[in-house]
C-alpha cells in the first residue's frame, strides 16, 4: 500500500527522510533549534532541497552547529566558509550565522533555554492547521510577523516572516503537514 505524503518531498530520497522523520516534529533541544536556524537562513532565495543536500556540509562548516564556537568566528574563519564550495557561499548569510550565535547565547542566557524563548511565540505548544495543498500553506503568520520582529529588535539577521515561519514549520511549532499526509496525524 503506497504512503500518502505531502507533495513537497517529491521523489527525492533525502527529501522524503527528512519529511517522514524530521518536518514538524516538535523540537525542544536547543542545539537542534540553533541548526534548524541557521539552514533556514541559508535557505533564504534557495530551495530547501539545496539546502538539505547541503546540510551535511554545513555541520561540517560550522562546527556541529556549535553556538558558542561560532559566536567566537573571525574573518580567517569568515574566509574559510567562502572557500567551501560545499555550502552556500554568501558572505552577509555566513555573517549573519555569526551574530545569530552571538544572540543565540544572549537569549539562553537570559531564559534559560533558547527552546522557552522560541515556544512563547505558539503559546508553547503546536498550532495544528488544516491543509488540503501545498496551495494552502502560507509563507507567513501572525506568529512568524511577531517572532521576527522581536528577533530582529534582539539583533539577529536573516529573520524575516517568511524565514521564520519556514522554521516554525521544521521545528514542529505549526503542523503543516496536508491533512491527507500520513504525518498528519501522527503528530497532531
Amino acid at each position: 500500500m503506497e504512503i500518502k505524503r505531502c507533495a513537497w518531498p517529491g521523489k527525492n530520497g533525502k527529501m522524503i527522510k527528512y519529511h517522514d522523520e524530521e518536518w514538524g516534529v516538535p523540537l525542544h533541544d536547543d542545539d537542534k533549534l540553533f541548526e534548524f536556524l541557521i539552514l533556514d537562513s541559508f535557505q533564504a532565495g534557495l530551495s530547501w532541497e539545496i539546502i538539505l543536500n547541503k546540510r551535511e556540509n554545513f555541520r561540517k562548516a560550522f562546527q556541529g552547529f556549535d553556538a558558542r564556537k561560532i559566536s567566537r568566528y573571525k574573518e580567517k574563519d569568515i574566509e574559510r566558509l567562502l572557500e567551501d564550495s560545499g555550502i552556500v557561499r554568501n558572505r552577509l548569510k555566513i555573517n549573519a550565522v555569526i551574530v545569530n550565535a552571538q544572540k543565540f547565547l544572549e537569549i539562553q542566557k537570559k531564559f534559560g533555554s533558547f527552546d522557552r524563548y522560541i515556544w512563547q511565540f505558539t503559546a508553547n505548544k503546536v498550532i495544528n492547521n488544516n491543509f488540503k495543498s501545498l496551495k494552502e500553506l502560507p509563507a507567513t503568520s501572525k506568529e512568524s510577523d511577531v517572532m521576527s520582529k522581536d528577533l530582529k529588535k534582539r539583533g539577529f539577521k536573516f529573520v524575516g516572516s517568511t524565514i521564520c515561519y519556514a522554521f516554525m514549520q521544521a521545528a514542529g511549532m505549526v503542523n503543516d503537514h496536508t491533512v491527507n499526509c500520513f504525518r498528519y496525524d501522527e503528530l497532531r
